[in-house]
């Protein structure tokens, strides 16, 4: 449980809400989307667009994080505490439409349970430092 290893997974964390983010930039158009046949809606796409800037911008947050990991608490939390929230989000989901498709359902519980893991990391690195 140290900093370089916090360091370490926390850069390879990032890495997915920013490539993923670029992806979806492309809104109804993602390739992971495909197949669903998402209809040619301006307000669907633009949402869609949307969140993933926001996805995209939690992940150079964290990139920009990484070097001040121990010091940067409060910025480690809130980021944390969004995949968390997004994860609960998955959940109502899960419970009022079905289940997404199998590699969410893994997001899932990385969100929920891997989002306090991580803040619990954080919190033991800077204990040590």
């Amino acid at each position: 449980m140290n900093k370089r290893t916090l360091q370490i997974v926390s850069a390879l964390m990032g890495t997915v809400p920013v490539i993923t983010g670029l992806v979806q930039m492309m809104g109804i158009h993602d390739p992971l989307y495909a197949s669903l046949n998402l209809p040619a809606d301006a307000t669907l796409d633009s949402n869609m667009r949307f969140l993933a800037g926001v996805w995209l911008g939690l992940g150079l947050a964290s990139w920009w994080l990484v070097p001040r990991i121990s010091e940067q608490t409060v910025l480690f939390r809130v980021l944390w505490l969004m995949i968390f929230l997004g994860g609960i989000g998955r959940l109502v989901s899960m419970a009022s439409v079905g289940l997404p498709l199998t590699p969410f359902i893994a997001f899932t519980a990385l969100e929920i349970v891997g989002a306090p893991l991580f803040v619990y990391w954080q919190h033991r690195v800077v204990q040590n430092s």
